[in-house]
């Protein structure tokens, strides 16, 4: 049985607020579902960011972190009503901008860019929120089923 992944690029939204803005009033917001953004199932992907079905053996960006604890109700809720869903796990922007994408996988040889290009439009919505609101108010929280 193959894996799926669900979730959603969230984002705390600073438009209008002071330097000082309160968390209680930015907290994270599903900005948009993963389903509207990726409708791919690579298990290169999967294991070079994530570490699920990692047959190639990529040190994961993000493997294993959960939920997020301030994580939004928009996203938390799907997840808890998802029977089955595991390896819960999140990445911001910065760690994805950061990454080394020439890192190298031992079996089969491949970098990081092996990546799909069906990504591109998940980073493209989080590069957008990032130029707007700043790389920390952006992330990526996800999960997968069987």
């Amino acid at each position: 049985m193959g894996a799926d992944i669900h979730g959603h690029v969230e984002c705390r939204a600073t438009f209008g607020f002071a330097d000082d803005y309160d968390d209680e009033y930015t907290g994270w917001e599903a900005a948009v579902d993963l389903d509207f953004l990726y409708a791919g199932r690579s298990y290169t992907a999967f294991g070079c960011l994530f570490g699920v079905r990692n047959h190639a053996g990529f040190r994961p960006l993000a493997e294993g972190r959960g939920l997020p604890a301030d994580v939004a109700a928009e996203t938390r809720r799907p997840y808890d009503e998802w029977a089955g869903a595991h390896s819960a796990t999140w990445i911001g922007w910065p760690e994805l901008a950061d990454a080394d994408w020439d890192e190298r996988a031992p079996e089969p040889p491949m970098t990081r860019e092996a990546v799909p290009d069906d990504w591109e439009p998940v980073w493209t919505v989080m590069r957008t929120l990032a130029g707007l609101h700043g790389g920390e108010n952006v992330r990526l929280v996800v999960w997968f089923d069987n």
